[in-house]
């Protein structure tokens, strides 16, 4: 570490520590000390969300099948997510952000960049106010967080990720200083140096930043391409110009994740795009708002990125729309060539529109039920969402909606049913 210098932009990266794992043992002091995985059941497909660091122990990380974490580590503790109490947690911590700087850039419900440069005044240094977040943080939600402080964002987040959990690592500011700091670290710590293309460095002898250094540029662009080279070369003397963008009016609702090692399971990108499906519409709904187009965007290891768009026929803020419609098509439409890449970013986000009064479900409903077709005397619907309960007013009062899917091939079969939640019939609320 070193000391923070008065006058430098500054820029801090705050990661929360295994974040969904991390609330369950909070919450459930018996998991306290044990491999808790949160996802998908161990003999269900789907993937891991996150897992505590008593798991990444035995190699479990997210974004994995469960069955594979399952093989892993059989004993671990396999806990299905609940996404609103992480929410209410994320809200908190983003709150406390909000303490420091207006100038919040969040990457998801649990990082974020915060540029701290204006705040010295009111409350100290980078590295002060770095220290006074994690500790507010752990006092009032009981949580950890590491936090890297740098002169740019590149800089903040590796350094965020160096010392995990409960760190905190400062970047020094003079550009020799940056480089001999970077040089010992492996170079798969540059984003987007991954298992080909970390290969194909190790190849010729490039192991670390430091030999990237070394590397002229025009070696480089014939061993990686010239956008690679050039993103590396930068990189690897920790330049980066890119500012904190914060928009108080949200123009887009997205989910995105970055695979700790680069994925190349097809099923698995799969999977992950259908979670990140259900998760975007889940906030699309919250938000009162429905989407008219749906975008997708894939990162490879090699820097090149995949991007895609399609209209809705009419907008929508249904489960159906965005996995089926939007998460499956865009993965099928996937070409061979294109699955033989390693993939290491996953993007879907959605531009909404407020087309209703938000929290108004009954524009929701009649959605939801134009596309079902069938319903039968005994009040069933037969379709699609994903496993959650949506509880409808005016039409449906005092009953519940129950939604279930089940994968099976190429597609998802899906159902819902509308009942009191203690139909004996109704095998989704048995279970």
């Amino acid at each position: 570490m070193s000391a923070d210098v008065p006058g430098a932009l500054r820029i801090l990266h705050v990661d929360m520590d295994a974040f969904f794992a991390s609330v369950e043992q909070r919450d459930r002091p018996e998991l306290r000390g044990k491999p808790v995985i949160v996802g998908a059941g161990p003999h269900e497909r789907g993937v891991v969300s996150t897992c505590s660091y008593e798991a990444r122990k035995f190699g479990v990380h997210s974004a994995m099948p469960s069955r594979e974490a399952f093989r892993l580590c059989p004993q671990g503790v396999f806990v299905p997510p609940d996404t609103d109490r992480y929410m209410e947690a994320s809200a908190r911590v983003f709150a406390i952000f909000d303490r420091y700087t207006p100038l919040v850039q969040g990457l998801s419900c649990d990082e974020a960049f915060l540029d701290v440069s204006g705040a010295s005044l009111l409350f100290g240094d980078a590295v002060s106010i770095a220290r006074r977040i994690r500790a507010d943080i752990a006092s009032e939600l009981k949580l950890t967080a590491s936090v890297g402080v740098a002169p740019n964002k590149f800089l903040a987040k590796l350094a965020s990720d160096l010392h995990k959990p409960d760190g905190l690592t400062v970047v020094p500011t003079d550009p020799e200083e940056i480089r001999a700091f970077l040089a010992p670290l492996p170079a798969t710590r540059i984003f987007g140096v991954g298992k080909v293309l970390g290969e194909t460095l190790r190849a010729h002898g490039v192991k670390t930043i430091g030999d990237l250094q070394k590397t002229h540029p025009s070696a480089l662009a014939r061993w990686a391409g010239t956008a690679a080279a050039e993103a590396l070369h930068e990189l690897a003397f920790g330049r980066d110009a890119r500012t904190v963008e914060t928009e108080r009016e949200e123009k887009s609702i997205s989910r995105e994740h970055t695979f700790p090692v680069d994925e190349k399971d097809p099923a698995a990108v799969r999977a992950l795009l259908l979670e990140l499906a259900s998760d975007v519409a889940r906030q699309v709904r919250a938000a009162g708002k429905f989407a008219a187009t749906a975008h997708l965007k894939l990162r490879t290891d090699d820097f090149r990125t995949v991007t895609r768009q399609r209209p809705f026929e009419r907008p929508a803020c249904d489960d159906f729309a965005y996995r089926d419609r939007s998460a499956l098509e865009f993965f099928y439409a996937l070409s061979h060539q294109e699955l033989q890449h390693l993939f290491h970013l996953v993007a879907l986000h959605m531009r909404p529109e407020l087309l209703g009064a938000a929290g108004d479900l009954d524009g929701f409903v009649d959605i939801l039920f134009n596309d079902v077709h069938v319903i039968d005397e005994g009040g069933r619907y037969k379709r699609f969402l994903t496993l959650e309960a949506v509880h409808v007013r005016r039409q449906f009062a005092g009953m519940r909606l129950c939604i279930g899917t089940v994968e099976t091939g190429r597609h998802s079969v899906n159902e819902f049913a509308v009942c009191h939640g203690r139909d004996p019939f109704c095998r989704l609320c048995r279970r």
